[in-house]
């Protein structure tokens, strides 16, 4: 039976409620990228430590921060990005010492299932028949701050942001172009997987820095050995694997 809870939110102030989040439980809010993923780790890890309760918090990375920063529940922070990590250092919200990167990915453009477009480039999205494309917000998601310096290197970044559709989080862009919404969108190559039968990979993005993924335990987390126990199990053998099951690449 899984004990841990997942749960998103997305505005602020967030307010938590002793249903969801009591003083024994242990918040980990992570970027929305690793939701599959952190479900089944948060659930094996409960597996080994019985006496803890996950509650999973999923956002993008940007959002993430400005929770904790103003003051809510959290206990480990997850980034789909350094700048988000970095942001959460300067700003005294995390332990830096802890800090580690545990994970990798890659930036992908996806089309639905059914698209037509024949989209094999990036510069193929320069066509007039492409109207409409999805990519998070470059000023609060990591994807799209991906993404931007992507089609920065290539020229391209004046020309897709006039036909974008930005997005709050990836799986907010997984969904546009799953449901047909869009003509493409750019999402990480794990997000794209989740879905085989309504996306289909049409090219996979080069980055301009690697898409790395580092963890960190909060400063004012009240759980510190429980938090620190949950860093190490990501970063196990174990956690290594479920991480790759789901198609993240080693740090």
């Amino acid at each position: 039976m899984k004990r841990f809870a997942a749960i998103a939110f997305t505005s602020l102030p967030l307010l938590f409620t002793t249903s969801t989040a009591r003083a024994a439980d242990l918040v980990v809010s992570a970027a929305s990228s690793l939701t599959n993923a952190f479900k089944e780790v948060a659930q094996d890890f409960e597996v080994q430590h019985p006496e803890t309760k996950i509650v999973l918090n999923f956002a993008a990375s940007d959002v993430l921060l400005q929770q904790i920063i103003k003051g809510a529940p959290a206990d480990v922070f997850a980034s789909a990005d350094q700048d988000a990590m970095n942001k959460a250092e300067t700003e005294k919200a995390v332990q830096p010492t802890s800090r580690k990167n545990f994970a990798s990915n890659q930036i992908v453009l996806i089309v639905p299932a059914d698209s037509k477009l024949g989209i094999t480039t990036l510069k193929a999205l320069l066509s007039p028949n492409v109207k409409r494309i999805a990519y998070g917000n470059p000023a609060s998601v990591p994807v799209g701050r991906y993404t931007k310096a992507a089609l920065e290197r290539d020229n391209l970044w004046t020309a897709v942001e006039a036909k974008g559709i930005p997005a709050q989080n990836v799986r907010q862009s997984l969904d546009y172009v799953a449901r047909g919404e869009v003509d493409a969108g750019f999402v990480f190559s794990t997000d794209a997987a989740i879905m085989p039968g309504k996306v289909k990979l049409a090219v996979r993005v080069p980055a301009v820095t690697p898409v790395t993924y580092p963890i960190a335990i909060t400063t004012d987390t009240k759980q510190s050995a429980a938090a620190a126990q949950f860093l190490s199990y990501v970063l196990s053998a174990k956690g290594q694997a479920t991480l790759a099951r789901f198609g993240f690449l080693k740090p």
